[in-house]
């Protein structure tokens, strides 16, 4: 048998915040509650947002810590920084060129970092 993930969880201080800031990127979540919000993502991943203080079993992390990549052309890496630049997303790095690609680094509410890569061929 294998693991094959299919599910993120992202633990978050403030699910409400959380889902205003992931609602405009993957529309309304799958379920939602004031403690936990599941989202699908257009490559048929899911993506969760839990509280960290409702958490069961307790986690024990701080809200924050994580960063999702996800692949795409440089243009599009260019267009999306654009996007999110203007509707005022946090962003951690801008564009710039690496050995492994292409990429930016934006923040979510907890901290948690989102990387828009162009990978290296």
């Amino acid at each position: 048998m294998t693991f094959s993930p299919a599910l993120v969880v992202l633990y978050v201080a403030d699910v409400a915040r959380g889902r205003a800031f992931y609602e405009p990127i993957f529309g309304a979540p799958l379920e939602a509650s004031e403690k936990f919000a599941m989202f699908a993502t257009p490559a048929g991943a899911r993506l969760a947002l839990w509280a960290v203080d409702k958490a069961t079993p307790p986690a024990k992390l701080a809200a924050g810590g994580f960063e999702l990549c996800s692949g795409m052309s440089e243009s599009a890496v260019d267009a999306l920084h654009a996007t999110w630049s203007a509707r005022g997303v946090a962003i951690a790095a801008p564009p710039a060129r690496a050995e492994f690609g292409y990429s930016f680094v934006a923040l979510d509410p907890d901290g948690h970092r989102l990387r828009a890569l162009a990978p290296t061929s």
